[in-house]
């Protein structure tokens, strides 16, 4: 078993990662991967337990690149103010390769994402939100950092005395560069943001950074469109339901 953590005083409960993932109930997403929130006095931790990999990957990830729980934490570690205290991650082997990999964060006592105010019409103070929101990008897309999956659940708000705080999961695919316009702007196109809810974010973070606004709403809402033609098309060669 391997065993990275921000702290020592965290490894038994990492040591014993895999009897208290299976004994834990209270598991919040549950696909290809799993996460649970584990109750641990003085604070809640959050465990995402990675699908095991099949053989190719298992080669893959023992050899030759990083887990994904390995980059989880370490890009966390890169960028600590923008998302929930990393605390460790675990990986142990099967056969010499690769088999479960955990990473632990402290919970975010989130009040929302940013799902529910681009899905719900009535949501309250929408505005507010979009424009914390496109600030909150911008200070990501500041310091050089492009997440890959930029998506309505991966962008957790809490409102705490007035003030919206975000912070963003699911970060084991990041980029650390210095992004241009348009890649600034095409961050926001997998959001599945209605155009009139895309332009008020984008309109705010145009004024933010002295960009000409029908440039930047031109080049937001093509991409938002793109990403959305993208994922119909292979909906429909599915047979699935396909959402505008």
């Amino acid at each position: 078993m391997k065993i990275i953590t921000i702290n020592q005083k965290y490894l038994s409960f990492c040591q014993n990662i895999k009897n208290i993932f299976e004994e834990t109930q209270n598991s919040i997403h549950k696909a290809r991967n799993e996460i649970k929130i584990v109750e641990q006095e003085p604070r809640n931790f959050v465990i995402k337990s990675f699908k095991i990999p099949h053989i190719i990957n298992k080669i893959a990830y023992t050899f030759f690149r990083s887990s994904k729980a390995e980059k989880s934490y370490i890009n966390s570690l890169k960028i600590m103010n923008f998302v929930p205290k990393p605390i460790a991650y675990i990986e142990t082997k099967k056969n010499a390769l690769l088999h479960e990999s955990y990473f632990i964060s402290e919970h975010f006592a989130y009040d929302f994402t940013i799902r529910e105010p681009l899905t719900h019409k009535e949501f309250k103070h929408k505005n507010e939100i979009y424009q914390a929101f496109a600030q909150f990008t911008n200070e990501l897309h500041n310091q050089g950092i492009k997440h890959l999956d930029y998506s309505p659940g991966n962008i957790l708000i809490k409102k705490e005395d007035q003030i919206y705080i975000f912070k963003i999961i699911d970060i084991n695919r990041m980029q650390f560069k210095t992004l241009n316009k348009q890649e600034r702007l095409e961050n926001f196109s997998k959001l599945w943001a209605t155009d009139e809810d895309l332009s008020i974010i984008i309109k705010e973070y145009a004024k933010i950074n002295h960009i000409d606004e029908k440039e930047a709403l031109l080049i937001a809402l093509k991409a938002s469109q793109k990403h959305k033609d993208k994922k119909n098309f292979k909906k429909r060669l599915k047979g699935k339901k396909v959402v505008d």
